[in-house]
């Protein structure tokens, strides 16, 4: 368990936090490409880390983040006009560019020079990798965009977002839980995703420290005399690569869209045949599952008894149906973690220590190297008993494999 001042400093992510002073050091996903498809296009509201901001597209293609209030008088630049590489305020007309310049300012005489001491605070963004990201944190700190799998190897990959009401540890520590998996998420049916023999007894874990954040592995006997691995990367700031026969190298993104809520980020190799159910379906208009906490996730009782541990469809519901159930902000103080929970009690301590060295002025050290993001998950049946040696081993042939050059 946490005490509550642990607690704060974990789940809390807005402007000045430590927590969130990590985060704004990173790439972070933020928009799909579709919402803003091309040049010029609507400018888009968007909420991170406690911030409410506005998203567009200049007419080179460029990618900024404003803040929805304009330095003149507060109007919102959500209503801006997109026009000639900059954004302007419908309000008096100051426009400005990506880098937060003000090119135009019509309200004021011809020979003034006001123009140039008014700024607006851009974050800058990029299209990589099949997403739209952001970098909030000090400009002359600013990484390169991180080499994800996904971002560097070419695939027919998926992508998914929607917003979940729990804040973002919540979700992030569904995904590094493997021991919940045959629960869960299982499946009574020979038709489901579950079928390995193995899957749902207690997993022995092991955990180590990487440059790129962290790796553990559950490790589950089967009938043969050899093991069921499941091995999870962890990649900073909250990137898990899960183990899937349909992953391949993609993962979850769980991002602070504030203390209370969340944002989700699926990069997926395409879903299987046999899922006759929509990976994620949201409301139109919304980013939010159409199965939610106000109608109970649609559960089905009966489909509870015959079908899956549940009753209800996709893994995805039913995460977002128990992490939202602990509340916005879950109080670790009551809690009782057993020996299954050490991904998750070793996340919590490694995030509050990069914090807390960020503020005593240490770098997270996988910014040091974009090709320190460059993992993928193990899933195999193996009779080494050793995590490290499974890791080593698939981490060698990986690497040995060559990587096209960066894209963006």
């Amino acid at each position: 368990m946490l005490s509550t001042t642990d607690n704060e400093l974990l789940t809390r992510t807005g402007p000045g936090t430590p927590m969130g002073e990590l985060f704004r050091r990173f790439w972070l996903p933020a928009l799909q490409v579709s919402e803003l498809p091309e040049p010029d296009c609507p400018p888009v509201r968007f909420r991170i880390l406690g911030e409410d901001l506005v998203a567009f597209r200049d007419t080179n293609g460029a990618v900024a983040f404003f803040p929805q209030a304009c330095p003149h008088r507060g109007a919102s630049m959500f209503f801006g006009r997109n026009e000639e590489a900059g954004l302007r305020c419908v309000y008096h007309g100051w426009k400005f560019d990506v880098t937060g310049a003000c090119v135009d300012m019509p309200s004021e005489p011809a020979e003034s020079n006001f123009k140039t001491k008014v700024r607006i605070n851009a974050y800058p963004g990029a299209e990589h990798g099949g997403l739209i990201w952001i970098y909030m944190g000090p400009p002359e700190k600013q990484p390169e965009l991180p080499r994800y799998h996904f971002t560097q190897v070419p695939g027919d990959y998926n992508y998914y977002k929607w917003q979940q009401d729990s804040n973002w540890v919540q979700g992030l520590e569904g995904n590094i839980d493997t021991a919940h998996i045959g629960f869960l998420h299982r499946t009574l049916d020979t038709m489901g995703a579950q079928r390995i023999a193995g899957n749902f007894g207690a997993p022995t874990l092991q955990l180590f420290e990487t440059d790129f954040g962290f790796v553990y592995g559950g490790r589950r006997d089967r009938e043969e005399g050899d093991f069921y691995w499941r091995v999870t990367p962890f990649v900073l700031p909250t990137f898990t690569s899960i183990p899937n026969p349909v992953w391949g190298g993609g993962g979850l993104f769980v991002l602070p869209r504030d203390d209370e809520t969340s944002w989700w980020f699926v990069v997926s190799e395409p879903i299987p045949a046999y899922a006759t159910t929509p990976y994620i379906d949201l409301i139109p208009g919304t980013w939010k599952q159409t199965r939610n906490r106000d109608n109970d996730y649609m559960i089905d009782r009966e489909m509870q008894r015959s079908y899956n541990y549940t009753g209800m469809v996709t893994n995805r519901v039913q995460d977002a149906a128990i992490t939202e159930s602990m509340g916005q902000i879950y109080d670790r103080s009551r809690e009782h973690l057993g020996t299954s929970d050490m991904a998750i009690i070793f996340m919590r301590r490694y995030m509050m220590r990069l914090a807390t060295q960020l503020q005593q002025g240490v770098e997270p050290k996988a910014l040091s190297d974009p090709e320190h993001f460059r993992v993928r998950p193990v899933h195999i049946m193996s009779s080494e008993p050793e995590l490290k040696a499974i890791w080593q081993a698939e981490r060698e042939e990986y690497l040995r494999q060559p990587v096209p050059a960066p894209t963006s």
